[in-house]
């Protein structure tokens, strides 16, 4: 008895790369996507995930060598409206819907019917109202979008594409803002479209969502393709392992001997702001880093503006040294001791057109007043040009705008502005983002002198290898929640695969220390 055929694949993407300036965001990646299956696509936050799938939907252009190939004919994707026209739709986890029209004129949007001149909007409710019941809309197509929950107004996305005749539907993180009940709903959806014929390629931090619906996984690292597993094949284990196997870069600086043993500075009890932290809750010790890790969406920027009195809180308390405190603006933090370094430094932390000097000394401005309110200038100068020896911030001095600095060297004269309050508590958001290679070496440097000079600092990071070079402990957050911790003296090792286990909701003792 004779074999069946192979399946002829959907979708092939061949020897995908795609360069920005100074950044190699895919190299070679490849993927294979057949009719009727879910395909999940993992990796870490910055694997390469979105940039392959822009590619796909016609947003970026590759890289010369690449091969996109869709039912065995070599295609050339030169824009969204050529990648629809090959059937390709992309749900993106913000959905792309205009909630002042209906959901008919949504579906429609940009192929609108006529009649004669006019748009024939009586047709467009005809045309789409069978799509609404065939997918179980509770909805009709005169609703306007705006007035729809979030699981409605993603299956207005999913009727569009159909409506589209899509074939290639893309879904990037679709539970997100979801409850579980209208989870099961999507779900359930899913596998309608799956037995239909549809090729769903599914983007998904969430282990048990991939184990439940996918029949294979790609996983990206770091813009690399790393391998796909079967359905046979698809263990929580396996996929963490795949993406995060990397080995440890030798320049992590950890000299201090921090932990749990040093005083208590913080105690942050179920902090939450009844939005995106539903409870947050960690205690940081004196000379001590501490990790905070978590997928993208987890709450871990939210929690810290929760602390920094950025954002209202609604539940749960701080503690700085065993007093209760709530601070209601970022000032009051900076006067109780408690700073932090944004994520975003050129859009929330740094007055690019301004001095490195007045950068640094922005935030002790009010030390330098004298004679009823002159500034002494010769103080402030001084003071700046410790401040950029300290910290081996390259600038010829301190008169030259931070915008002309480098990534690093303008993390670092943000970072010294902090400094200079002389605070308690640092908390530092993604503290090397977009900075090179040998500028986090001095960052690690700095955290570590910081540790060693009995400072606590808390740092929140998404390249896993940074956390557990730097870390004495790591909480990490899951949707909203801190879930659990590694380090210290819970006896599980600091390691990529513990992390990225709670991070995905795996048992932890399913992956080794």
């Amino acid at each position: 008895m004779s074999s069946s055929p192979e399946p002829t694949p959907i979708l092939q993407m061949r020897n995908v790369s795609k360069t920005f300036p100074g950044v190699k965001a895919l190299n070679n990646v490849q993927l294979t996507v057949y009719p009727g299956e879910v395909h999940a696509l993992m990796g870490e936050n910055g694997a390469g995930k979105s940039t392959l799938m822009k590619i796909l939907s016609g947003a970026y252009f590759p890289d010369a060598g690449a091969e996109i190939i869709i039912d065995g004919k070599p295609v050339h994707i030169d824009g969204p409206l050529s990648a629809k026209a090959l059937g390709i739709a992309i749900i993106y986890q913000e959905l792309a819907l205009s909630p002042n029209l209906t959901v008919a004129e949504n579906i429609y949007l940009g192929r609108e019917a006529h009649r004669g001149p006019a748009i024939d909007r009586a047709g467009m409710f005809a045309g789409c109202a069978e799509i609404l019941a065939n997918l179980g809309a509770n909805f009709g197509p005169r609703t306007l979008v705006g007035d729809l929950s979030i699981a409605e107004q993603q299956m207005v996305e999913v009727a569009r594409a159909i409506h589209a005749h899509s074939r290639i539907l893309v879904m990037d993180e679709p539970t997100t803002a979801l409850s579980s009940r209208e989870t099961r709903r999507l779900f359930d959806l899913i596998l309608r479209l799956k037995s239909d014929g549809l090729a769903i390629i599914y983007i998904s931090h969430r282990m048990a969502e991939v184990y439940e619906l996918a029949e294979r996984v790609s996983v990206l690292r770091d813009g690399g393709y790393v391998g796909t597993l079967s359905r046979e094949e698809i263990k929580p284990e396996s996929i963490v392992r795949m993406m995060v196997g990397r080995d440890l870069s030798s320049f992590y600086k950890k000299e201090h001997r921090g932990g749990s043993t040093g005083k208590a500075v913080m105690e942050v009890q179920n902090l939450g702001d009844g939005r995106r932290v539903k409870r947050g809750s960690f205690v940081l010790h004196a000379g001590e880093v501490l990790g905070l890790a978590g997928l993208v969406g987890a709450g871990r920027t939210e929690l810290a503006r929760l602390i920094y009195g950025a954002e209202l809180r609604a539940a749960g308390t701080v503690k700085l040294e065993g007093r209760e405190v709530a601070y209601a603006t970022p000032g009051e933090a900076i006067e109780g001791g408690v700073v932090y370094l944004t994520e975003d430094r050129k859009a929330l932390g740094l007055f690019l057109d301004m001095s490195c000097g007045d950068n640094i000394n922005l935030g002790v401005i009010g030390r330098d007043a004298k004679f009823g309110g002159w500034l002494d200038r010769a103080r402030a100068k001084a003071r700046s040009i410790g401040a950029i020896k300290a910290l081996t911030i390259r600038v010829p001095g301190p008169e030259v705008p931070v915008g002309a600095l480098s990534g690093g060297n303008q993390q670092k004269v943000l970072l010294s502005r902090l400094l200079e309050t002389q605070p308690k508590v640092l908390i530092l958001d993604e503290p090397t983002r977009g900075v090179d290679i040998g500028a986090k070496s001095e960052i690690y440097r700095i955290i570590d002198d910081l540790a060693q000079s009995g400072a606590a600092v808390l740092v929140i990071s998404s390249e896993l290898p940074e956390i557990v070079g730097i870390a004495d402990r790591v909480v990490v957050m899951r949707e909203g929640e801190t879930v659990g911790e590694v380090g210290g003296a819970t006896g599980v090792a600091i390691t990529e695969e513990n992390i990225m286990a709670l991070a995905t909701g795996v048992e932890l003792n399913k992956v080794a220390a």
